[in-house]
Protein backbone atom coordinates (compact mmCIF):
# COMPACT_ATOMS: atom_id res chain seq x y z
CA UNK A 1 0.00 0.00 0.00
CA UNK A 2 0.97 3.62 -1.30
CA UNK A 3 1.61 6.30 1.29
CA UNK A 4 -1.37 7.68 -0.22
CA UNK A 5 -3.42 5.14 0.52
CA UNK A 6 -2.58 4.88 4.28
CA UNK A 7 -3.75 8.53 4.18
CA UNK A 8 -6.86 8.06 2.23
CA UNK A 9 -7.95 5.13 4.97
CA UNK A 10 -11.09 5.63 6.52
CA UNK A 11 -11.00 6.08 10.52
CA UNK A 12 -13.12 3.27 11.00
CA UNK A 13 -10.35 1.01 9.22
CA UNK A 14 -7.88 2.79 11.40
CA UNK A 15 -9.56 2.34 14.95
CA UNK A 16 -10.45 -1.01 14.06
CA UNK A 17 -6.75 -2.11 13.31
CA UNK A 18 -5.85 -0.41 17.05
CA UNK A 19 -8.27 -2.24 18.75
CA UNK A 20 -7.10 -5.74 16.78
CA UNK A 21 -3.98 -4.76 17.85
CA UNK A 22 -5.02 -4.12 21.54
CA UNK A 23 -6.90 -6.84 21.54
CA UNK A 24 -3.83 -9.30 20.56
CA UNK A 25 -1.54 -7.39 23.00
CA UNK A 26 -3.85 -7.86 25.69
CA UNK A 27 -4.29 -11.96 25.19
CA UNK A 28 -0.41 -11.99 25.15
CA UNK A 29 -0.40 -10.40 28.56
CA UNK A 30 -2.65 -12.62 30.12
CA UNK A 31 -1.25 -15.36 28.26
CA UNK A 32 2.00 -14.86 30.07
CA UNK A 33 0.62 -14.24 33.43
CA UNK A 34 -1.17 -17.87 32.94
CA UNK A 35 2.01 -19.30 32.04
CA UNK A 36 3.84 -17.51 34.97
CA UNK A 37 1.21 -18.79 37.38
CA UNK A 38 0.80 -22.29 35.97
CA UNK A 39 5.05 -22.55 36.64
CA UNK A 40 5.01 -21.03 40.09
CA UNK A 41 1.71 -23.04 41.06
CA UNK A 42 3.67 -26.17 41.80
CA UNK A 43 5.61 -24.19 44.33
CA UNK A 44 2.77 -22.43 46.15
CA UNK A 45 3.59 -23.39 49.45
CA UNK A 46 6.86 -22.74 49.41
CA UNK A 47 6.36 -19.41 48.07
CA UNK A 48 4.12 -18.64 50.86
CA UNK A 49 6.06 -19.69 53.38
CA UNK A 50 9.03 -17.86 52.04
CA UNK A 51 6.53 -14.53 52.41
CA UNK A 52 5.64 -15.79 55.97
CA UNK A 53 9.21 -15.70 56.86
CA UNK A 54 9.05 -12.33 58.93
CA UNK A 55 6.43 -13.60 60.88
CA UNK A 56 7.39 -17.26 61.55
CA UNK A 57 10.46 -15.90 63.02
CA UNK A 58 9.43 -14.00 65.94
CA UNK A 59 6.97 -16.11 66.99
CA UNK A 60 7.16 -18.11 69.96
CA UNK A 61 8.47 -21.57 69.70
CA UNK A 62 5.94 -24.65 69.35
CA UNK A 63 3.61 -21.89 67.93
CA UNK A 64 2.31 -21.91 64.25
CA UNK A 65 -0.01 -20.46 61.66
CA UNK A 66 -3.55 -21.34 61.43
CA UNK A 67 -6.62 -21.57 58.93
CA UNK A 68 -9.76 -20.97 59.91
CA UNK A 69 -11.10 -21.55 56.59
CA UNK A 70 -11.82 -24.93 55.01
CA UNK A 71 -10.52 -23.82 51.39
CA UNK A 72 -7.87 -21.62 53.21
CA UNK A 73 -4.69 -24.26 52.64
CA UNK A 74 -5.41 -24.41 49.19
CA UNK A 75 -6.60 -20.75 47.74
CA UNK A 76 -4.56 -18.70 50.22
CA UNK A 77 -1.09 -20.32 48.21
CA UNK A 78 -3.27 -19.90 45.11
CA UNK A 79 -3.70 -16.65 45.58
CA UNK A 80 -0.12 -15.64 46.37
CA UNK A 81 0.92 -17.68 43.23
CA UNK A 82 -1.15 -15.50 41.28
CA UNK A 83 -0.28 -12.13 42.38
CA UNK A 84 3.07 -13.56 42.53
CA UNK A 85 2.78 -13.94 38.72
CA UNK A 86 1.56 -10.60 37.90
CA UNK A 87 4.23 -8.66 39.38
CA UNK A 88 6.82 -10.88 37.72
CA UNK A 89 5.43 -10.07 34.63
CA UNK A 90 4.82 -6.45 35.25
CA UNK A 91 8.01 -5.77 32.60
CA UNK A 92 6.67 -7.95 30.03
CA UNK A 93 3.41 -6.61 30.68
CA UNK A 94 4.48 -2.80 30.23
CA UNK A 95 6.38 -3.82 27.13
CA UNK A 96 3.33 -4.91 25.57
CA UNK A 97 1.58 -1.76 26.25
CA UNK A 98 4.65 0.45 25.17
CA UNK A 99 4.79 -1.18 21.13
CA UNK A 100 1.04 -0.36 21.41
CA UNK A 101 1.51 3.84 22.46
CA UNK A 102 4.97 3.91 21.22
CA UNK A 103 4.02 4.96 17.49
CA UNK A 104 2.09 7.51 18.45
CA UNK A 105 4.34 9.47 20.80
CA UNK A 106 7.11 11.97 19.42
CA UNK A 107 11.00 11.31 19.62
CA UNK A 108 11.26 13.49 22.75
CA UNK A 109 8.68 11.64 24.53
CA UNK A 110 10.11 8.03 23.85
CA UNK A 111 13.12 9.11 25.55
CA UNK A 112 11.25 10.57 28.53
CA UNK A 113 8.88 8.02 29.07
CA UNK A 114 11.64 4.68 28.72
CA UNK A 115 13.81 5.62 31.77
CA UNK A 116 10.75 6.50 33.66
CA UNK A 117 9.31 3.09 32.91
CA UNK A 118 11.76 1.07 34.07
CA UNK A 119 12.69 3.58 37.31
CA UNK A 120 8.97 2.69 38.07
CA UNK A 121 9.05 -0.87 37.75
CA UNK A 122 12.05 -1.24 39.66
CA UNK A 123 11.21 1.29 42.45
CA UNK A 124 8.03 -0.75 42.46
CA UNK A 125 10.11 -4.34 43.43
CA UNK A 126 12.47 -2.00 45.49
CA UNK A 127 9.33 -0.94 47.79
CA UNK A 128 7.72 -4.69 48.25
CA UNK A 129 11.82 -5.55 48.64
CA UNK A 130 12.02 -3.00 51.69
CA UNK A 131 8.43 -3.86 53.16
CA UNK A 132 9.47 -7.75 53.17
CA UNK A 133 12.84 -7.49 54.78
CA UNK A 134 13.00 -4.46 56.53
CA UNK A 135 9.62 -3.14 57.59
CA UNK A 136 7.53 -6.16 58.06
CA UNK A 137 10.68 -7.74 60.76
CA UNK A 138 10.01 -4.59 62.72
CA UNK A 139 6.26 -4.60 62.52
CA UNK A 140 5.97 -8.58 63.58
CA UNK A 141 8.71 -8.23 66.43
CA UNK A 142 6.70 -4.89 68.03
CA UNK A 143 3.23 -6.44 67.98
CA UNK A 144 4.11 -10.03 69.30
CA UNK A 145 6.27 -7.91 71.77
CA UNK A 146 3.44 -5.69 73.32
CA UNK A 147 1.33 -9.29 73.00
CA UNK A 148 -0.35 -9.83 76.89
CA UNK A 149 0.81 -12.38 78.72
CA UNK A 150 -1.29 -15.49 78.66
CA UNK A 151 -2.48 -14.84 74.70
CA UNK A 152 -1.28 -17.07 72.32
CA UNK A 153 -0.32 -15.84 69.01
CA UNK A 154 -1.75 -18.20 65.90
CA UNK A 155 -2.66 -15.83 62.92
CA UNK A 156 -4.68 -17.08 60.38
CA UNK A 157 -2.84 -17.44 57.07
CA UNK A 158 -5.62 -15.52 54.94
CA UNK A 159 -5.59 -12.77 57.42
CA UNK A 160 -2.17 -12.37 57.45
CA UNK A 161 -1.59 -12.64 53.45
CA UNK A 162 -4.54 -9.76 53.45
CA UNK A 163 -2.12 -8.15 55.48
CA UNK A 164 1.05 -8.53 53.65
CA UNK A 165 -0.61 -7.72 50.31
CA UNK A 166 -1.72 -4.22 51.82
CA UNK A 167 1.78 -3.47 53.09
CA UNK A 168 3.46 -5.03 49.60
CA UNK A 169 0.97 -2.56 47.38
CA UNK A 170 1.26 0.46 49.91
CA UNK A 171 5.51 0.40 49.97
CA UNK A 172 5.69 -0.19 46.33
CA UNK A 173 3.37 2.71 45.50
CA UNK A 174 5.11 4.91 47.95
CA UNK A 175 8.26 4.15 46.06
CA UNK A 176 6.85 5.75 42.73
CA UNK A 177 7.14 9.10 44.70
CA UNK A 178 10.06 10.51 42.59
CA UNK A 179 8.73 9.19 39.39
CA UNK A 180 5.20 11.14 40.12
CA UNK A 181 7.30 14.39 41.27
CA UNK A 182 9.74 13.77 38.25
CA UNK A 183 6.71 13.93 35.87
CA UNK A 184 4.78 17.11 37.33
CA UNK A 185 7.91 19.30 36.81
CA UNK A 186 8.63 17.73 33.29
CA UNK A 187 5.09 19.10 32.26
CA UNK A 188 5.83 22.32 33.24
CA UNK A 189 3.12 22.21 36.21
CA UNK A 190 5.40 23.24 39.00
CA UNK A 191 8.86 23.81 40.36
CA UNK A 192 11.50 22.24 42.50
CA UNK A 193 11.27 25.38 44.53
CA UNK A 194 7.29 25.69 44.83
CA UNK A 195 7.28 22.11 46.02
CA UNK A 196 10.07 22.71 48.31
CA UNK A 197 7.78 25.46 49.60
CA UNK A 198 5.15 23.26 50.58
CA UNK A 199 7.47 20.94 52.31
CA UNK A 200 5.65 21.44 55.75
CA UNK A 201 2.31 19.86 53.93
CA UNK A 202 3.39 17.21 52.20
CA UNK A 203 4.48 16.29 55.64
CA UNK A 204 1.40 16.17 56.59
CA UNK A 205 -0.20 14.59 53.65
CA UNK A 206 2.47 11.88 54.16
CA UNK A 207 1.67 10.77 57.56
CA UNK A 208 -2.29 10.83 56.11
CA UNK A 209 -1.99 8.64 53.16
CA UNK A 210 0.34 6.70 55.68
CA UNK A 211 -2.47 6.28 57.99
CA UNK A 212 -5.00 5.15 55.37
CA UNK A 213 -3.24 2.85 53.02
CA UNK A 214 -1.29 0.85 55.93
CA UNK A 215 -3.24 -1.17 59.03
CA UNK A 216 -4.45 1.45 62.01
CA UNK A 217 -0.98 2.01 64.01
CA UNK A 218 1.29 4.49 64.34
CA UNK A 219 4.31 2.28 63.51
CA UNK A 220 3.41 1.23 60.22
CA UNK A 221 2.05 4.69 59.69
CA UNK A 222 5.76 6.34 60.36
CA UNK A 223 7.22 3.38 58.73
CA UNK A 224 5.64 4.90 55.34
CA UNK A 225 5.62 8.51 55.64
CA UNK A 226 9.31 8.51 56.34
CA UNK A 227 10.52 6.78 53.56
CA UNK A 228 7.80 8.57 51.12
CA UNK A 229 9.22 12.47 52.40
CA UNK A 230 12.91 10.66 51.36
CA UNK A 231 12.04 9.58 47.93
CA UNK A 232 10.10 12.75 47.81
CA UNK A 233 13.46 14.77 48.22
CA UNK A 234 14.85 12.26 46.18
CA UNK A 235 13.03 13.16 43.02
CA UNK A 236 13.17 16.87 43.74
CA UNK A 237 17.10 15.95 43.25
CA UNK A 238 16.67 14.45 40.39
CA UNK A 239 14.89 17.22 38.76
CA UNK A 240 17.00 19.58 39.59
CA UNK A 241 20.20 17.27 37.34
CA UNK A 242 17.77 16.09 34.29
CA UNK A 243 15.50 19.05 33.97
CA UNK A 244 17.43 22.43 34.25
CA UNK A 245 16.09 23.40 30.72
CA UNK A 246 12.52 22.67 31.57
CA UNK A 247 12.81 24.21 34.58
CA UNK A 248 13.77 27.34 33.74
CA UNK A 249 11.29 27.54 30.83
CA UNK A 250 8.67 27.03 33.49
CA UNK A 251 9.98 30.05 35.55
CA UNK A 252 10.31 32.18 32.68
CA UNK A 253 6.76 31.40 31.85
CA UNK A 254 5.53 31.97 35.38
CA UNK A 255 7.14 35.34 35.61
CA UNK A 256 5.73 36.41 32.38
CA UNK A 257 2.56 35.86 33.81
CA UNK A 258 3.11 37.83 37.03
CA UNK A 259 4.39 40.81 34.89
CA UNK A 260 1.40 40.70 32.41
CA UNK A 261 -0.99 40.38 35.77
CA UNK A 262 1.02 43.26 37.19
CA UNK A 263 0.85 45.57 34.14
CA UNK A 264 -3.07 44.85 33.97
CA UNK A 265 -3.29 45.84 37.70
CA UNK A 266 -0.91 49.11 37.08
CA UNK A 267 -3.33 49.90 34.65
CA UNK A 268 -6.49 49.28 36.12
CA UNK A 269 -5.44 51.64 38.81
CA UNK A 270 -4.14 54.11 36.29
CA UNK A 271 -7.71 54.28 34.65
CA UNK A 272 -9.27 54.73 38.32
CA UNK A 273 -6.69 57.32 39.19
CA UNK A 274 -7.85 59.29 36.05
CA UNK A 275 -11.94 58.93 36.59
CA UNK A 276 -11.39 60.49 40.41
CA UNK A 277 -8.93 63.12 39.02
CA UNK A 278 -11.87 64.28 36.33
CA UNK A 279 -14.26 63.64 38.98
CA UNK A 280 -12.37 65.60 41.40
CA UNK A 281 -11.92 68.30 38.54
CA UNK A 282 -15.32 68.21 37.32
CA UNK A 283 -16.95 68.93 41.59
CA UNK A 284 -14.57 71.93 42.01
CA UNK A 285 -15.53 73.44 38.45
CA UNK A 286 -19.24 73.06 39.61
CA UNK A 287 -18.52 74.67 42.72
CA UNK A 288 -16.89 77.33 40.96
CA UNK A 289 -19.55 78.12 38.55
CA UNK A 290 -22.30 77.99 41.38
CA UNK A 291 -24.07 81.18 42.03
CA UNK A 292 -23.54 82.74 45.21
CA UNK A 293 -26.53 83.29 47.39
CA UNK A 294 -27.29 87.42 47.95
CA UNK A 295 -28.25 88.87 51.51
Amino acid sequence: MSVKDENESTPEQGLMEHLTELRDRLMWIVLVILVAFLALFFFSEQIFSYAAGPLLAQMPEGTSMIATGVTSPFLVPLKLALLLSVLLTIPHTLHQLWAFIAPGLYKSEKRLAVPLLVSSVLLFYFGIAFAHYIILPILFDFFLGVTPQGVEVMTDISQYLDFVIAIFFAFGLAFEIPVATFLLIAAGATTPDRLAQKRPYLIVAAFVVGMLITPPDIISQTLLALPMLFLFEAGLIMARIFLKERIADTEARDNDVDYDMYEEEQDIRSEEGADRMFEEMERREAENNKPEDKT
